[in-house]
């Protein structure tokens, strides 16, 4: 059995092997403290309760425990809830998954594996857990959200990099709905980078896994 605080872990490596096959512009490290910065790097977080961040989180309360891969730096920022750009710490999804208590997410740990490569890096938390794939299709409230803090992330400079994705659980209960996701999740994949204007952008899909299933493959697909 693995506990939220050991797929924390196991997500580390995902992160690790996923974002050396991203085509991202090299920039020299920097640190910045406001909101004009023209050279960050930003990714989209969206999907359900495991992008939202759920580690140490127990009862409905998080322990505020926070692993050394998922360590703040000056020069990893987040999008909070009010459009501005602040230093990223966990938990990222504070104030956007608001019907859940949010704890460690993969988000921090992606950031600071990439973070030597591209210089300042913007995350854009989207997530809200529990959401199936059809209230993420286009139209709908959660990606109508999407879009909108996509425009606001861009709005000072920097350009998205890319979208990272952890969805799917909710779409496991029922036979059909795991028989269609594929479909959905492509369709969802496409409206996306269209909407975005940008339809070579990288998407990083991420599988919850265990030691048996990194034997095998390692890492989910890159669209």
């Amino acid at each position: 059995m693995f506990n939220k605080r050991t797929l924390i872990s196991y997500q580390c490596w995902i992160f690790l092997i996923l974002h050396s096959l991203l085509p991202l512009p090299y920039s020299s490290a920097h640190t910045i403290t406001n909101d004009n910065d023209k050279d960050k790097a930003i990714f989209i977080l969206a999907g359900q309760s495991n992008m939202a961040g759920r580690g140490g989180v127990i009862n409905n309360v998080w322990d505020q425990i926070i692993p050394s891969a998922s360590t703040a730096n000056p020069s990893i920022l987040r999008l909070d809830a009010k459009l501005h750009w602040r230093e990223a710490k966990e938990p990222l999804h504070k104030g956007i998954d608001v019907n859940h208590t949010c704890g460690v997410g993969p988000g921090m740990v992606f950031a600071n594996s990439i973070i030597g490569r591209v210089g300042v890096v913007g995350l854009v938390p989207c997530a809200v857990g529990g959401t199936n794939i059809s209230q993420w299709s286009r139209g709908g409230w959660l990606y109508g959200q999407l879009l909108r803090r996509a425009a606001a992330a861009v709005r000072d400079g920097g350009s998205i990099q890319g979208l990272v994705w952890y969805q799917g659980e909710s779409d496991t209960v029922l036979k059909v709905d795991a028989e269609r996701y594929q479909h959905k999740l492509e369709k969802l994949f496409l409206d996306i980078r269209s909407d975005l204007q940008s339809p070579l952008l990288p998407i990083i899909q991420v599988w919850i896994i265990s030691p048996s299933i990194i034997s095998i493959c390692p890492c989910s697909y890159l669209l």
